[in-house]
């Protein structure tokens, strides 16, 4: 038998049309950032392998990170780069989205 709490206020959370719209067409970027832990090697191995770069593409990516500090490796939606962003962090590599 179900019985509910008619006590229970249930808040729903609601968007406008413009809000929804806005949030599909905002660009967000996965960024990689420089760090002391990863080898040039293992940066280009998971650009390659993840992100479909070529080496001599994810040479230049490693490179730009190396003297830059960051790189925006990936541009999509929030949910993409979101996902991109944990499988990254998973081998190591040090990430966000912004």
């Amino acid at each position: 038998m179900n019985i509910l709490n008619a006590n229970t206020e249930t808040k729903e959370e609601t968007f406008t049309l413009d809000e929804i719209l806005t949030s599909i067409k905002t660009v967000h970027r996965l960024i990689l950032w420089n760090d002391e832990v990863n080898s040039f090697e293992h940066v280009i191995y998971c650009l390659v392998k993840y992100l479909d770069y070529n080496s001599r593409q994810a040479q230049k990516i490693a490179d730009i990170v190396h003297n830059e500090g960051k790189c925006a490796v990936l541009e999509g939606s929030l949910t993409e780069m979101e996902v991109y962003r944990k499988i990254l962090q998973q081998e190591g590599l040090t990430v966000s989205v912004e």
